[in-house]
Order: structure tokens, then C-alpha cells, then sequence
């Protein structure tokens, strides 16, 4: 069994779907299964604003067991939150013994406004994976939704608008969550085969 890491921060649930939809997609391959976990919120003030039904939070051996990962944060001034970065600065041992190298990583977002900062937010989360020696994927302009889609969604990765009225992903975010947690689950599999 392949497992896919499906790693994100949630405040609000929003991102939280967003990795649902992500593992279904990745358990929609053969042989795939979507491990999610959550990060520690670093700010008690938080803490009491989190929905529940959370999943376990994320331990180093999950980067050790993974044989790829979907990392995902909401959007925080146009970077990602920092519960995330505090667990990512935590992963130097990881990084000097190559833990991650060459594993296919993807990410994901979602933010309260449609121009609020999501690609920077992508990116943010791409570069300390790129430090880790990871391959990233994302969605390409195959997949036709990216075409024509008015909600989330872009090249760098799965993304969400909840602009306060629309807290459900849209179809079309929803359908994008899965095609890239299939291709990372496809990468995966054609990387260990």
C-alpha cells in the first residue's frame, strides 16, 4: 500500500475539506492510501475557535512513512499559517537525512476573498518542500475545469474561496481537490514502481 501524507492546518474546516476531497481522490489509484493529519495550533487564543472531528496531529514518522505528500494551510496575509511554518521549522532532521528527497508534494489553500493572497500562499508552501528536495506537482491546464472555473483552483494547486456565504466547497473545487490528489497518487506509484 502506498501511503500519501495529506498534511494541513485548519481554523476555520475550509482547508480541512479541501484534504478530504484530496484523499479521495488519491485512494481513487490502486493500492493508494490518504493518511491525513492536522498540526498543533501554536496560539491558545485559537485553540477555542477550532471545529472538532480533527484529525491526529502530524508526527515525524509520518515524513518518514510517506511515500508523498499533500500539504495544505488557509491563507495568512498572503503566506501560510503559522502553526504549519512552527511544524515545518521543527523538520531539520528530516532535512539532513533526506527524509523527503525526491518525493512528489503537492499544495493547497483556502482563503476569504478570491484575490486574497492564494498563489503566494501556494508558493509559500512549495519552497521549504523544495528545500526538502521534494518534486512538485500541480494541476496542469489539462484538466478542463482549470479553464473555465470561477471559484478555486489554479496550476499551483487546489484552492477555496469562502467569501463568508459560500463555507461549502464549489463542484468545481471540489473536482480539482480530487484530479490533484489522483495525480500526486499516480506520481507516487510511477516513482516506486
Amino acid at each position: 500500500m502506498t501511503k500519501i501524507l495529506v498534511l494541513y492546518y485548519s481554523l476555520h474546516g475550509n482547508t480541512r475539506q479541501l484534504a478530504r476531497h484530496i484523499g479521495r481522490g488519491i485512494e481513487q489509484i490502486t493500492d493508494c492510501e490518504a493518511v491525513l493529519r492536522t498540526v498543533a495550533d501554536i496560539s491558545t487564543a485559537a485553540t477555542s475557535q477550532l471545529t472538532t472531528a480533527s484529525d491526529p496531529i502530524v508526527s515525524h514518522d509520518d515524513l518518514k512513512q510517506c511515500a508523498a505528500m499533500a500539504m495544505g494551510s488557509p491563507v495568512r496575509f498572503g503566506n501560510m499559517a503559522a502553526p504549519l511554518k512552527h511544524f515545518l521549522d521543527s523538520t531539520s532532521a528530516e532535512w539532513l537525512s533526506g527524509t523527503l528527497i525526491s518525493k512528489p508534494a503537492c499544495v493547497f489553500t483556502s482563503s476569504s476573498s478570491l484575490h486574497g493572497g492564494q498563489e503566494t500562499t501556494l508558493q509559500s508552501m512549495m519552497l521549504p518542500l523544495l528545500h526538502h528536495g521534494m518534486l512538485i506537482v500541480g494541476i496542469p491546464y489539462s484538466e478542463p475545469l482549470l479553464h473555465t472555473t470561477h471559484h478555486g483552483g489554479t496550476p499551483y494547486g487546489a484552492s477555496h474561496v469562502n467569501n463568508g456565504t459560500n463555507k461549502q466547497l464549489h463542484p468545481d473545487e471540489i473536482a480539482l481537490a480530487q484530479a490533484i490528489g489522483r495525480r500526486l497518487a499516480t506520481t507516487a506509484c510511477k516513482l516506486n514502481g
